[in-house]
């Protein structure tokens, strides 16, 4: 509420009293007077009549009594109208000084000329408060219908008098050096509005950039969720109706098993019909619109019936320890499947599909029939020309073969510059042999070789041949009623593919290829999309492997594949050495020869004949052999995960050299990725009478 202070004064001229300055004494008359003019109402005076000045003005001080006060001069001085309204500023200060500070007084006394009214925007524009405001002649309505009469009589009796007094009436006029502070005042706040304004602008901008984020995030694919900012359309309740038929079947089972043991065989019958039907009408839904209309009803009657076994039945211990052991129950058959699933997935990652077993079989067959004269490949005469771009391709899986050789001939500038080193078992070389007779990758120069042709690569020389020949690791092979075998972690070091050699020859390129400085080693499960020639121009920097590194913040470093609780381990590597990945390396030969890899490959092999520095496998081998002889490629050259990893980023797939399918899911097996696999269809000849006769389709 507004503080108002309103003077008002009598339009009356007093009389003029002579007053006693030693005594400072005033008569009755004199009061009444005072009084009249509205002369400083202080709530402290109680005059009498013949009381001393202290007395009857305790509040004035003895200069103003001195000065101004009309009865305290030695000279008489007369009671003046200009006595009073001086005295009426003063004791106005008075009045506020509870209220306010010395520095709003201070702007209270610098704004005001000798009565004239106080502006409240004054006031605001020197930050005081507007609760209480100071009326002239213009105040509140109710003030100036109050005062209104005696203004009226005021300007009657005071014509040509305005010179000398004024009641009421505002004259104000800014000096330059306030209008001066007004205009900073101005500038700053415009600067200040500016600021906020932009301020405002940018946490705009960063809320609309974290939408836009977040968005990023959204499946739009899922129905329901393409629009963020509308939640109604997600239905979160839309399995509901199956959760409670799922609840109520567990309660059942709970009673059914607590009516048994309490020999309630009427509530038993009747739960035990009620739970088959519930079971029925669940079946394999998984939300509530897979349910028929008549399964509401049977959802009422399963309620009304565990009610009744609640009311018969209910012991919280009892049920409690039934629901703990069902709680049991389901977790180790959980627990069981997933061992069983982890079991099929390498089952499956094993095994041959029977289009390409029935491929390799009819090649095979076709291959002997033939000549030996027309057995031979043409232009042999590049497999030793080191001025050419060389692969080696080790495989035993004809149709993965050819997608390497078909992807990289399709996406080379210069096929004919190309050379490819393939390498396969005794069982699959006629049928790979035969292939690539039938089909040969144009202008590019292949080779198809034996690996059990290679007379030096023998149990004496290769320290993995002599373990693989040992008593020990046929047990960890092939019986089965060994005590490791139910290891789902071991499970996939037994795949027939680490018994082969071609998993283990990428150790002996230089023995392979003794005429050969530089080699491209790809994988048989990888796909080429763009021209690798580029590769051969990597500056290595003395190295002799280029790969793609593989590790992330945690995963793919030393200590994932390493025992680094072995001393041989932990003082000859760093357990956070990033990883790399076999499928694409780029070799060079010369620098391997000099710097004795292979038998760097024996040291380490020989010493982890009992499997205690890393479990079987190339890579763990490949990490040791190579440690610090590693150049890291562009990732651009070699993405990963297209076997395992069903978020690998669309762009990273499209915009890869090579993409690799590494892990269980290839794309030759029914449990590939779907989304995937279109990237290696593209490169099969769906079309040959081979693959059709075998009814491989796409």
């Amino acid at each position: 509420m507004d503080r108002q202070i309103v003077h008002k004064i009598t339009p009356q001229k007093p009389e003029v009293q002579e007053v006693d300055s030693k005594t400072c004494k005033t008569t009755s008359s004199d009061i009444e007077k005072l009084n009249q003019i509205s002369f400083c109402k202080h709530p402290q005076w109680h005059p009498t009549t013949t009381e001393p000045r202290d007395r009857i003005f305790p509040f004035l001080p003895s200069s103003f009594c001195a000065s101004s006060c009309p009865f305290s001069s030695s000279a008489h001085r007369p009671f003046t109208l200009f006595t009073v309204a001086r005295f009426r500023v003063w004791q106005s200060l008075q009045d506020l000084k509870p209220l306010f500070s010395r520095e709003i007084l201070d702007v209270i006394v610098s704004n005001t000329n000798d009565v004239g009214p106080l502006s409240l925007e004054s006031f605001r524009k020197n930050n005081l408060s507007v609760s209480w405001r100071v009326v002239g002649s213009k105040a509140s309505d109710a003030t100036n219908q109050v005062n209104e009469p005696a203004n009226n009589v005021g300007q009657e009796k005071q014509n040509g008098k305005e010179g000398r007094f004024s009641v009421g009436r505002a004259q104000w006029t800014d000096s330059p050096a306030q209008l001066s502070r007004r205009q900073l005042i101005d500038k700053r706040k415009e600067k200040r509005a500016a600021e906020l304004v932009k301020q405002d602008d940018e946490v705009i901008v960063r809320l609309e950039d974290s939408a836009i984020e977040h968005s990023k995030s959204v499946d739009s694919a899922v129905l329901g969720k393409y629009n963020i900012w509308r939640k109604e359309n997600e239905n979160e309740n839309a399995d509901s109706t199956v959760r409670l038929m799922r609840d109520q079947i567990i309660m059942a089972k709970v009673y059914l098993s607590i009516a048994k043991m309490n020999h309630n065989h009427q509530l038993y019958q009747e739960l035990e019909s009620r739970l088959k039907e519930s079971q029925r009408a669940l079946g394999e839904a998984t939300s509530d619109a897979d349910l028929n209309q008549s399964d509401h009803e049977k959802i009422k009657t399963m309620g009304q019936v565990l009610s009744k076994a609640k009311e018969q039945l209910y012991d919280c211990k009892l049920v409690t320890g039934k629901l703990r052991a069902m709680l049991q129950t389901a977790d180790e058959r959980v627990r069981g499947l997933r061992k069983q699933s982890t079991f099929l997935s390498q089952l499956a990652a094993k095994t041959i599909p029977d289009g390409i077993h029935c491929l390799s079989m009819r090649l095979t067959i076709d291959y002997f029939l033939l000549p030996l004269e027309k057995r031979k490949f043409p232009r042999s005469e590049n497999l030793d020309n080191p001025s050419l771009y060389h692969y080696a391709l080790f495989s035993d899986n004809v149709l993965a073969a050819s997608v390497v050789v078909n992807s990289t001939i399709v996406n080379a500038k210069d096929p004919s510059k190309h050379v490819f080193h393939l390498v396969t078992d005794k069982l699959n070389f006629g049928a790979m042999s035969m292939w690539f007779l039938l089909n040969p990758p144009g202008k590019a120069t292949i080779n198809v070789e034996n690996v059990d042709e290679f007379k030096w690569l023998n149990s004496s020389y290769c320290p993995v041949l002599r373990q693989l020949e040992s008593a020990t690791m046929k047990e960890y092979y092939f019986k089965a009623g060994h005590p490791t075998t139910t290891g789902a972690s071991n499970l996939k070091y037994r795949n027939p593919k680490y018994l082969s050699m071609l998993n283990h020859l990428r150790f002996y390129l230089p023995q392979v290829y003794p005429k050969l400085d530089k080699i491209l080693f790809l994988d048989d499960d990888i796909v080429v999309q763009k021209d690798l020639t580029g590769l051969w121009a990597v500056n290595l920097h003395g190295k002799v492997n280029g790969a793609v590194e593989t590790c992330g913040e945690s995963f793919h470093r030393f200590d994932k594949y390493l025992n680094f609780s072995n001393p041989h381990i932990a003082k000859n590597f760093d357990p956070n050495a990033c990883g790399w990945a076999y499928g694409m390396n780029m070799f060079d030969l010369k620098v391997w020869r000099k710097k004795d890899i292979t038998g760097i490959y024996h040291k380490w092999q020989n010493l982890n004949e009992d499997r205690v520095l890393w479990k079987l496998g190339t890579l763990p081998p490949g990490l040791m052999t190579f440690y610090g002889l590693t150049h890291p490629l562009n990732k651009s050259w070699h993405v990963l995960g297209l076997g395992y990893n069903p978020s690998v980023d669309r762009s990273e797939i499209d915009n890869a050299a090579v993409v690799h399918y590494n892990g269980n899911m290839k794309p030759w097996l029914e449990i590939a990725m779907t989304k995937y696999r279109p990237y290696w269809t593209k490169y099969v000849k769906y079309s040959h009478p081979y693959l059709q006769n075998c009814k491989l389709r796409e």
